[in-house]
């Protein structure tokens, strides 16, 4: 019989209470959903077997990276289509008992119908004004006690009913209250559970980092979340990032490759520094050593650089030596919070604060604040999230802490300027960059993509698909302003209130005497 796939948008659409946005294809060739949309392919029974078992994002997660969920079609389009049903908040699910799996499914806010997919520019604009990751996790609903499970379960026609949305944690709650009284969402839970057997739960895929106890950001700890996200070989990340070697998202101009954007990235940087010769620069969480070279060699400045990640630093050696740079550019394995050699004309922190933690934000501020010199400037390039209305209820994405950044955290931005002014730091300029890291996330993409032999030869097939997924969704993330991703630049003043900037550091653009046809 093939009709799994019928099946399984039946239980879908009355999980989620829309009809599905995407064609399906279940492991019987059997297909349901509109026709000419991505296809989700759902090669086997282990893949449901890992929602249950696991519901909400993780499962999905780990059945994509194990190969048993894949795409058909346009990556971009079937995340965006999908993506108001699967990264909606709902209530958090307590472990189930040993041998038993959590039979619930989450229940999301979804919208009436799919967004459109964005255009994105074929010659991106610059604008004044962001591995990376994703948007706001699923987390899936308190485990109800397993039903008794008939050979199959029919599950009634239509979805369930839309309820009132109520306010923050009360909304989430009676959700879930709702959910556990319908009969039509019990049965679709049996329904899933009878196509998924047999029943024993998949173990996760080996690209999924282990969890380990005791407090976050210790030092130790960091080296082991750094290396698991930066140390699986320089080559897979020549792959995907290209010559440049800059993990951080480009500063783009019209018709502009990601080579060229990321130049202009790394210059930028340096002019908001303004850096001249002779200037000691400290790189924080320095990379493959692109912003160091580029300092040293495009503006005589001594650079100390500091990574955890011992490939980084190796790769960047490398690269120092051949560029003839070694007497004024330094790699070092060093945590920031032991640099002892200041004071500094100048910090840049590049991508890295996202590693640092909220708890220990305050600490990393007030460190880079003592390095520098009165006068010194910090320009801090960092991802930041929407504020919660609750912020207590954040809590870190579940794949992205799995699979891509383990103990990664991300604040809003109000958040970020105010811990750099509690550490002292006087914040004299923010440009937002959005749009920029949105198209650096589809060339890496692009790239990957195009090289997706060669990637997998370097890596494994799961975690060429980890880095797949994870940057197709970071860009749709930055696209439709659920992430943003900003240039903080930050001063440590001198006395009697002296911090160096011009009257007008920027500009805007051409007045009206200065546009076309005038």
């Amino acid at each position: 019989m093939t009709d799994a796939a019928p099946r399984l948008a039946a239980v879908a659409e009355t999980l989620l209470g829309t009809p599905l946005p995407v064609r399906v294809r279940a492991w019987d060739g059997s297909e349901a959903g509109p026709p000419g949309t991505p296809i989700l392919v759902v090669h086997n029974r282990r893949a449901l077997r890992r929602m249950l078992w696991k519901p909400g994002e993780m499962g999905l997660a780990r059945a994509w990276v194990a190969g048993e969920l894949t795409v058909e079609g346009d990556l971009f389009e079937l995340l965006d289509r999908v993506g108001g049903l699967l990264w909606a908040r709902v209530p958090a699910t307590p472990a189930p008992a040993p041998g038993t799996p959590a039979l619930v499914p989450t229940v999301p806010t979804v919208p009436a119908a799919p967004a459109p997919v964005p255009t994105v520019p074929a010659t991106p604009l610059r604008v004044n004004g962001s591995p990376p990751v994703l948007p706001a996790s699923v987390l899936p609903a308190p485990a109800l006690a397993p039903p008794a499970l008939p050979a199959t379960a029919p599950v009634p026609q239509g979805p369930a009913p839309r309820r009132p949305r109520l306010p923050g944690r009360l909304s989430r709650a009676a959700d879930t209250a709702a959910l556990l009284r319908d009969p039509r969402a019990r049965a679709a839970v049996r329904e899933l559970a009878a196509l998924a057997r047999p029943w024993p739960a998949p173990a996760a895929p080996p690209e999924e980092a282990r969890r380990r106890g005791g407090p976050r950001h210790t030092r130790g700890g960091d080296r082991q979340a750094i290396s698991h996200h930066y140390d699986v070989g320089n080559d897979f990340y020549e792959r995907v990032l290209g010559p440049s070697m800059v993990y951080s998202c480009a500063y783009w101009s019209p018709g502009g490759t990601l080579e060229e954007a990321q130049h202009d990235k790394l210059d930028l940087v340096c002019r908001k520094l303004a850096l001249g010769p002779g200037d000691r620069l400290l790189d924080v969480g320095c990379g493959w050593g692109s912003m160091a070279l580029h300092a040293a060699r495009e503006y005589g400045v001594r650079v100390t650089g500091v990574t955890l990640s011992r490939e980084q630093a190796a790769y960047a050696r490398k690269r120092v030596a051949d560029g003839g740079l070694a007497d004024l550019v330094e790699i070092r394995i060093q945590d920031y919070r032991d640099v002892a050699d200041g004071p500094y004309d100048a910090v840049s922190s590049i991508g890295m604060a996202e590693h640092v933690g909220a708890d220990r934000y305050r600490d990393y501020a007030r460190t880079l604040y003592a390095l520098l010199r009165p006068g010194g400037r910090l320009l801090n390039h960092q991802i930041a999230r929407r504020p919660e209305p609750d912020e207590e209820a954040y809590r870190i994405n579940d794949f992205i802490d799995a699979y891509v950044f383990p103990d990664g955290e991300l604040s809003p931005l109000g958040t970020t300027v105010g811990e750099l002014e509690r550490a002292g730091f006087e914040v004299r300029d923010v440009e937002a960059l959005r749009e920029h890291y949105a198209l650096t996330l589809r060339a890496w993409v692009a790239r990957l993509e195009a090289g997706w032999d060669e990637a997998v030869r370097l890596t494994s097939p799961g975690r060429a698909r980890v880095w797949q997924l994870y940057m197709a969704a970071s860009a749709l993330a930055f696209e439709h302003g659920r992430l943003g991703v900003n240039q903080v630049l930050a001063v440590k003043s001198a006395a009697r209130g002296d911090a160096g900037v011009p009257l007008r550091p920027r500009t805007w653009g051409p007045g009206p005497e200065e546009s076309p046809g005038a």
